[in-house]
């Protein structure tokens, strides 16, 4: 079934384009509402991390009001939690954007960035996602389907078993990843029109 009234929980914590993201999810069925308060995240039935801007500003703005340790909790409850762009790079365990920082831990991995010097970053515009297994985000998304993409850093998971769909940008690097409730995806689903649109949607369904 489709998300309900005010169980599909956008985290605003400072950083991102919420109101793109809030009308994206209603358009993709669900009924959104934006949080920053840590005990609404914890009563949520989804959340949505999304975010634009710098790793270590994100997580210390995620820890000064909270919202980190309500993320883990609703998360350890079985939480559906998807994070993309900024937010599924917050997932991970750590990133060396600018020092380096910690992460929420949800997926055990690193946040580095693209090089090469022939590769141009930030990395920005429409790409294909292909999916290395099958999973509930990806239904109805054809393999190789365009994506829209904004980010000089990618996400290195531990374990392959983390890795739901890979991208080539001088190379192939992850740009959905999963363990368990946790999904993060490295494009913006606001962004990417009828395939973002049907992304969503599926995990309104989940």
């Amino acid at each position: 079934m489709a998300a309900t009234a005010s169980d599909t929980v956008i985290i605003d914590y400072g950083m991102g384009n919420l109101r793109s993201v809030e009308k994206a999810v209603a358009a993709a069925g669900g009924s959104p509402s934006l949080s920053a308060d840590p005990d609404g995240v914890r009563r949520a039935r989804r959340l949505i991390l999304p975010g634009v801007g710098a790793f270590g500003d994100a997580m210390e703005n995620l820890r000064r009001t909270g919202l980190d340790a309500a993320v883990r909790e609703a998360v350890d409850r079985g939480t559906p939690l998807l994070g993309f762009c900024l937010g599924l790079e917050l997932l991970f365990g750590e990133s060396e954007e600018f020092g380096r920082h910690a992460g929420l831990d949800l997926i055990p991995g690193q946040v580095r960035r693209f090089e090469g010097a022939d590769l141009e970053v930030p990395h920005v515009g429409w790409n294909q996602v292909e999916p290395t297994r099958e999973d509930p985000l990806l239904g109805g998304i054809a393999p190789g389907e365009y994506f829209y993409f904004v980010h000089s850093y990618y996400v290195a998971p531990q374990s392959e078993d983390a890795v739901v769909a890979t991208t080539d940008y001088g190379g192939r690097f992850w740009s959905i990843a999963r363990r368990a409730n946790v999904w993060g995806a490295q494009f913006h689903p606001e962004k990417s029109q009828a395939a973002g649109k049907r992304l969503l949607r599926n995990f309104l369904s989940v």
